[in-house]
């Protein structure tokens, strides 16, 4: 989970970089992305240590959900935009959509994460 999780931030960080570009007004509100893209990176890095894994990968998961609620308004945003509706700023619309897709991708993965390390531990305690 440590290396989907820098995989994630990584998208995250070409997603802010592609929308700060692409926007052509060059607002820093479209690095949003890039900066839960580096909290993630560096949280999964920082999960690799066997000592704190379950701590960090926790801090990414609610990072994860933080990013996700910001963003999960760009969804109906450019549901509106494809299907030939006006939106204030394309851009961001669809700049945030893809970031809560990619974020609930990797919260409902470090969900079932989190599910299946607690049965291991438990089967472990049991034997």
């Amino acid at each position: 989970m440590q290396n989907f999780t820098v995989v994630t931030g990584t998208v995250l960080i070409i997603l802010g970089a592609v929308a700060y570009f692409a926007s052509g007004t060059s607002s820093f509100t479209a690095f949003i992305p890039s900066v839960f893209g580096i909290l993630l990176v560096a949280c999964g890095q920082l999960a690799k240590n066997p000592a704190r894994t379950k701590t960090f990968m926790h801090i990414a998961a609610l990072l994860g959900l933080l990013g996700l609620l910001g963003s999960i308004q760009g969804i109906p945003q450019t549901i509106s935009l494809l299907s030939g509706g006006e939106v204030a700023r394309p851009a961001a619309a669809v700049s945030r959509a893809v970031m809560a897709v990619v974020l609930v991708v990797f919260v409902a993965a470090a969900v079932r994460s989190f599910i299946q390390a607690r049965k291991a531990r438990q089967a472990g305690a049991a034997t």
